[in-house]
């Protein structure tokens, strides 16, 4: 072979090398990320252009679907109830990337891409069978969540309904709401408008306000100090406990009161289980500064604040789907620690974290993980996963757990007998946190269980900006919820 075949053979050979080398780059190595590029259209009508798997509620009931169009794209997502699901399904578009909801946490399983079907898929290949993705079953129940969705119609607000022996979520509702067929339509035009419409401002409907949105817990957070002071062994319901008309918060000239006389207590003592019931603002500040900022920060911690809860999916399955933070400071001064003690201040928590926090009383203080997803299963109707219960955390013992239930019965039954159910006993605290300036509106809150001696559901609501105290703003709600559960 001359030295002119040589070099020819030779460049070749490099340019064979170079040119494999580049394939393999481009289809293993960075498949991930070509297949992420928004401008790659091959990607958008490869997950247009196949059903995504339905999504269901715990009854069997269609909340998500993909019905065939006569369009390019040749599939397009339904939604039943849109706006009264939204805050569980989220949307699915072909103009925007799906970031929220089940759609999210459960995209490539929904799409069919997941490794979880590869058989199916591996069927499909030989079979020429149309890949469909998994449905996903969720547990929403239906007529819990058309009560919350129902009952919040009209405010700005959030519910949130646990299973506390599981952790599975019956019911997740958030007002005001939008409908994800909307943004499901296969106009691009209408469908750009739509989402700018939706997604401007900072009151945009498609916040979910039960897990993307925090307020102040008000007197709702007494329960976490009560938790607190009674985990130290030194108190129980009887226990007196210092109170008063008036407290000045440690260092300053500023006087903390209470809403009734009821709660100030007898020359300057309440009995524990009486400051629970009549919410004393002055009892509770100066329990939570008798306690310290390390106990109560404690107790708030293993109740979930200061984490980011997963709700639902992972990296691997989508995308996870998570509650923020809920907020309590640390290193508080003792007048922020007062002021903290009562759901005031710079504490901050999510309907869902309230939730937990029923949920938690109600099960002997083991505080189960929430969960939004039962079963995953594909086309064949085959079981791909299953959830299982899972602790998330011993969050008190259950002498603890005990106590605190029979104390927030005394909330229904010595001052706020309208959440009272006829023939089932009732746990529950209010919450009225003040807001806005010159804390000229309210938050309004409920949390609670029920039936107490047997709980089979926990409920946290939250009305925002209203002028009605939480057991009126948020309470009615709250009691509609149960009332659906403890029917069926």
């Amino acid at each position: 072979m001359n030295k002119s075949l040589r070099q020819l053979f030779t460049a070749v050979i490099i340019l064979f090398t170079i040119l494999g080398l580049s394939s393999t780059i481009i289809t293993a190595i960075r498949a991930n990320q070509l297949n992420a590029d928004p401008r790659n259209s091959r990607t958008l009508y490869h997950e247009i252009g196949a059903p995504r798997g339905p999504i269901l509620a715990s009854d069997g009931t269609v909340l998500a679907k993909s019905e065939p169009t006569n369009d390019s794209f040749a599939y397009q997502r339904s939604y039943a109830n849109g706006a009264l699901y939204a805050p569980i399904t989220g949307y699915f578009s072909i103009t925007h990337p799906v970031d929220r909801g089940l759609e999210m946490s459960r995209n490539d399983l929904l799409a069919g891409d997941s490794n979880a079907l590869f058989w199916q898929k591996f069927k499909s290949l030989f079979t020429g069978a149309e890949n469909k993705g998994a449905s996903i079953e969720t547990s929403i129940n239906p007529k819990l969540q058309g009560a919350a969705y129902q009952a919040l119609a009209g405010m700005d607000g959030a519910a949130v309904a646990i299973e506390p022996k599981t952790g599975r979520i019956l019911a997740m509702a958030s007002t005001p709401s939008y409908d994800p067929n909307q943004l499901a339509q296969h106009d691009t035009n209408k469908v750009n408008n739509v989402y700018a419409q939706l997604t401007s401002g900072d009151n945009s409907p498609m916040i979910n306000r039960a897990i993307a949105q925090y307020y102040p817990p008000g007197s709702t957070f007494k329960t976490v100090v009560a938790a607190a002071a009674l985990e130290t062994g030194k108190y129980n319901p009887d226990t007196s406990i210092p109170a008063g008309a008036s407290y000045t918060l440690p260092g300053t000239a500023t006087n903390l009161t209470n809403a009734e006389s009821s709660a100030n207590g007898s020359n300057g003592q309440i009995s524990f289980e009486d400051a629970l019931a009549y919410s004393s603002n002055t009892a509770f500040a100066q329990l939570g500064v008798s306690l310290g900022d390390q106990a109560v920060e404690t107790q708030a911690r293993k109740l979930g604040f200061g984490s980011s809860i997963t709700v639902d999916g992972s990296d691997s399955t989508g995308g996870p789907m998570k509650a923020i933070s809920s907020l309590f400071p640390t290193g508080l001064t003792p007048d922020k620690l007062a002021l903290a003690s009562i759901g005031q201040g710079d504490v901050n928590a999510t309907p869902l974290q309230n939730a937990l926090i029923a949920s938690a009383v109600a099960n002997g203080g083991t505080l189960m993980r929430p969960t939004l997803v039962d079963r995953v299963r594909s086309s064949d109707l085959s079981v791909i996963s299953q959830t299982d219960p899972a602790v998330m955390s011993q969050a008190f013992s259950k002498d603890t757990s005990d106590k605190l239930g029979q104390m927030m019965q005394t909330v229904v039954t010595k001052e706020n007998p309208n959440l009272a159910i006829p023939g089932v006993k009732v746990a529950a605290k209010t919450g009225t946190a003040q807001i806005g300036q010159n804390n000229s509106s309210i938050d309004g809150w409920v949390i609670g269980f029920a039936p107490a001696d047997n709980p089979k559901i926990a409920v946290a609501v939250v009305v925002h900006n209203t002028d009605v105290l939480g057991s009126y703003a948020a309470g009615p709600i709250m009691k509609q919820i149960m009332q659906e559960a403890l029917q069926q």
